[in-house]
């Protein structure tokens, strides 16, 4: 399918998890106290429950049932909530928007595992049980929908463990975390080093994916309960904390072959930050930098990629500043702030070269994901009981 004579890879584009999700697939040990997606009159109700989580303990800020963009994503995703948001719509919607192959991130999913005193058994469940459900999904066609792993932090063996399986078992094509630190310890502190150098020793990228809301502290809390100035900057500072931690804070000097992305928190601000950690570099780096042997920016350059928006005029002066090698696409479908239908049309009228936006729709996607020709896998279920179903 090339729309206008461009081929389209999706970054991350989400799917909307059905909710009973976690009660279908998660362990029976703990099915009784497994998250659920919270239903409303809202078609795009993104919020989970926790059984056993105290009333007065459960976020109710969020997006409104009010206003223009309430009102337009009601129609506009009235038969897609319909229908469940299966995999048949997740493809009829890639279709209707251009989109050739996409590697597929949650909704629901983004906020399940932010809880700063998660027990650590019960969140590499609540993970596992999400993959389960994330392959199944995907076997409605394996070429298009390409899974991204989900991963527990709160003990370093469940994750260290979930990622060879997500990778030799599921054959998902990258993992994710978020930047929003849920268990006190930034990204760059020696407690991650086993994951990644089990990421790096598997060749296998890892995803940051931000999320406007958090059960653990984040930078939007300060302006909570409005939302609209948490969306301002909840995504977008979170990101930067996480490219600090990688880039700054030696975890790529660290580990030369590791690739990291940070998605759907745009990319304008990537070549102020970058020149102020080179700068700081300078000042300071013979004392808090030690590891780097080149500035932060040579790490970016080297290791990081980031998602520009459809509509993200502002990306000219990344480009103009790093060129377009860095920079990988998403429409961000079928969230809030998503152009979908019109998203790829919205990135292609942006003043950008058709070498560029080439790179952009396509190359740099496929090379995060070291995808080329994505063979069709031989189809298999799972029980939906936290079994797992015998694959052919």
């Amino acid at each position: 399918m090339a729309k206008h004579g461009f081929k389209v890879f999706d970054s991350d584009l989400h799917i909307m998890e059905p909710p009973d999700l976690w009660e279908r697939y998660i362990a029976p040990e703990f099915r009784s106290i497994a998250p659920r997606g919270r239903t409303s009159d809202n078609v795009r109700d993104l919020g989970v429950i926790f059984p056993d989580e105290e009333p007065s303990a459960r976020r109710t800020s969020g997006v409104p049932h009010r206003g223009h963009n309430y009102e337009k994503n009601q129609k506009l995703y009235r038969d897609h909530a319909r229908r469940g948001w299966g995999p048949d719509v997740q493809l009829e919607a890639m279709d209707v928007e251009g989109i050739d192959v996409a590697v597929l991130y949650p909704s629901r999913g983004l906020s399940v595992l932010t809880h700063p005193d998660r027990d650590p058994r019960f969140a590499a469940a609540i993970a596992r049980a999400y993959n389960d459900w994330m392959f199944d999904f995907c076997q409605t066609d394996t070429a298009r929908l390409l899974g991204a792993g989900m991963l527990s932090v709160y003990d370093l063996r469940d994750a260290i463990e979930e990622t060879h399986r997500v990778v030799e078992e599921l054959k998902f094509r990258a993992v994710f975390l978020r930047s929003n630190i849920v268990n006190g310890k930034n990204w760059h502190d020696p407690y991650y080093e086993p994951l990644w150098e089990t990421l790096e020793g598997l060749d296998i990228p890892v995803g940051f994916h931000e999320a406007t809301g958090s059960r653990s502290r984040q930078s939007g809390d300060h302006f909570e309960p409005n939302f609209g100035l948490r969306r301002f900057y909840g995504q977008p500072f979170e990101q930067m904390l996480g490219l600090g931690s990688f880039v700054a804070g030696g975890v790529l000097a660290r580990h030369p072959k590791l690739k990291v992305a940070f998605l759907e928190a745009n990319c304008s601000w990537v070549p102020w930050l970058l020149w102020r950690m080179d700068e700081g570099y300078e000042r300071e780096g013979d004392v808090f930098m030690t590891e780097l042997t080149m500035a932060p920016s040579g790490y970016f350059k080297r290791q990081c990629f980031v998602s520009v928006e459809p509509d993200e005029g502002p990306a000219r002066y990344m480009i103009e500043e790093f060129g377009s090698d860095q920079l990988v696409f998403s429409t961000d479908y079928p969230h809030g702030d998503s152009r979908y239908p019109a998203a790829v049309d919205s990135f292609l009228k942006l003043p950008l070269s058709d070498d560029d936006k080439r790179k952009i729709l396509w190359d740099n996607c496929a090379r995060f994901y070291s995808v080329n020709d994505v063979p069709h896998a031989a189809k298999a279920g799972r029980a939906g009981d936290g079994t797992q179903s015998v694959r052919e």
